[in-house]
């Protein structure tokens, strides 16, 4: 199937009982067992649920995995994989991280002994050069939030597997979902989502998922599931049910609505910086062009006055792009990073980065654009 097809049936069969064409909500912790010496499919809803295994089949399919794991929250999933680890492990992380991901690396799991190095991945050289024999996982954030950096993952993948080939390569494919990247195509091991954004679309649920396609892998990532317990609940797993099966579409009205933002921005007399990698200038553009089939519908961009006094001023004044976290629903929403996803980090890692206090995120919707060019001008002109 192609894939406007597969986020509709990918992985989906009609509900066997009842021919229901929508996987219905089985909203029950536990199942009769007619056997003590042979266990049915369906024991106890921690370890397996008929809505979040229709979830968990479609999420392989979209990005062409074997096995689809449905997580309470993002930060969930990721907290799954680095449970794969065990004091003195390595990991090699890009420099410009969601916010939340970096707070889990640094104030939780270095307190467990697990050992992170931050590179700037744009150059797959500083990844190479940081590889120790303790070196057990590189993860990968693109486009990179706040700063839509993009990372080569085929050039990232083949380069470290050739050093060790135990290694593995996880990606954060939230921001370019699978309509627009499959990093298992590329070579990854590991693709995670924030579920709540993109895949749900709707900004009704919270939500993780990874995806693999080794089997070992998958074992193993199912065990840590089912014992650590962070699954996602069925009445979630319809809702991003729901949310996939209109992925294809919304993802095109995202992608078109921010380029047409973006391109606006860069004109603009009170913006000195856009960060999109649709730019034919920009130094993302020439991979992004290779690995991704658009350019996503995240902008950032700083405004010439760089203080949060106009960073707030432009924010309190759009009516269409609500003031909010998160991203990637059907609405517009606008955040200024540097005081809400990424507070967590440093000060002085954040102007290292070029996270700023003049600093805004959109995250672009699927409204009509002329309304949305509109409400970003007549916010600007009062900054």
């Amino acid at each position: 199937m192609k894939f406007n097809t597969q986020t509709i049936h990918g992985g989906q069969l009609p509900e066997p009982t009842t021919g229901a064409v929508m996987t219905p909500i089985f909203q029950t912790s536990t199942y009769a067992q007619t056997n003590l010496l042979e266990p049915q499919e369906y024991q106890y809803s921690r370890g397996k649920n008929p809505t979040r295994t229709a979830l968990e089949n479609s999420l392989a399919s979209l990005e062409n995995g074997s096995n689809g794991f449905a997580f309470a929250s993002g930060l969930a999933a990721i907290d799954c994989i680095l449970r794969l680890l065990k004091p003195g492990d390595e990991i090699i992380a890009g420099d410009d991280l969601y916010g939340g991901t970096y707070r889990m690396f640094t104030k939780l799991f270095e307190k467990y002994g697990l050992i992170f190095t931050y590179v700037a991945m744009s150059n797959t050289k500083n990844i190479t050069a940081a590889i120790t024999k303790n070196t057990k996982l590189v993860w990968i954030e693109t486009p990179t939030n706040p700063l839509m950096k993009i990372a080569d993952i085929k050039a990232i993948s083949t380069a470290v597997k050739t050093i060790n080939s135990n290694i593995l390569i996880a990606v954060d494919n939230t921001f370019a979902t699978p309509y627009l990247q499959q990093p298992l195509n590329l070579g990854a091991d590991i693709v995670m989502h924030s579920a709540t954004k993109y895949l749900g679309g709707h900004s009704d649920l919270v939500m993780g998922a990874l995806v693999v396609k080794n089997k070992k892998l998958a074992k193993e990532i199912h065990f840590i599931q089912f014992a650590a317990g962070a699954i996602a609940g069925p009445m979630d797993s319809f809702l991003a049910i729901r949310g996939i099966k209109t992925l294809h579409v919304r993802m095109q009205r995202h992608c078109e609505n921010a380029n047409a933002i973006a391109s606006f921005l860069a004109q603009h007399k009170k913006v000195s910086t856009v960060y999109y990698p649709g730019f034919k200038n920009s130094e993302s553009y020439t991979i992004a062009k290779k690995q991704m089939n658009d350019f996503g519908g995240m902008v950032s961009f700083q405004l010439k006055e760089n203080t949060k006094e106009k960073a707030f001023l432009f924010l309190e004044n759009t009516s269409l792009f609500t003031l909010a976290e998160s991203l990637g629903g059907v609405e517009s929403l606008a955040s200024h990073p540097v005081t809400m996803t990424h507070s967590a980090i440093p000060q002085k890692e954040r102007d290292k980065l070029g996270i700023t206090d003049g600093l805004i995120r959109l995250s672009v919707g699927i409204e009509d654009i002329e309304d949305l060019l509109q409400d970003i001008s007549k916010a600007l002109e009062l900054v």
